[in-house]
């Protein structure tokens, strides 16, 4: 045992709201419930992210990468230059530092993950533009 008091934190099921995935940053609709970001000196932050059909992310890169644990549905991932990739539940999916991709719902089936990233500079993420209609059909 390392002897501090209160050390250790529950972040109880349902105690941090719920938010809607910006326009800005996905397409369609997009429920975060956030799961939990370190304190200094951890980096890692993780949010259960849920798609409805049709909905995915815009590209972005993440400074220090990402895991995605998809959790229910079908849904797909293509990182830039690659084939978009069927995902499904129990999946775990490994983006690398400044890998430029998007994952998001299939057109016809929801999909959840849990997301996992670093922050590097306080910032886990860099947003780019949208995933295009033409880009997203598989």
């Amino acid at each position: 045992m390392n002897g501090k008091e209160g050390a250790m934190e529950i972040r109880r099921s349902g105690s941090q709201p719920s938010g809607k995935g910006p326009a800005e940053y996905f397409t369609g609709a997009v429920r975060v419930d956030p799961l939990f970001s370190a304190p200094d000196p951890a980096r890692a932050a993780g949010a259960h992210v849920t798609f409805e059909p049709g909905a995915r992310t815009a590209w972005h890169t993440h400074p220090l990468g990402q895991t995605l644990i998809v959790t229910a549905g079908l849904g797909w991932a293509q990182r830039e230059g690659g084939p978009v990739e069927e995902i499904r539940p129990g999946d775990v999916v490994w983006f690398e530092p400044g890998e430029k991709h998007w994952h998001g719902a299939t057109a016809t089936t929801g999909m959840s993950h849990i997301a996992i990233q670093e922050k590097q500079d306080g910032k886990p993420v860099d947003w780019l533009e949208q995933v295009t209609d033409a880009q997203y059909r598989r």
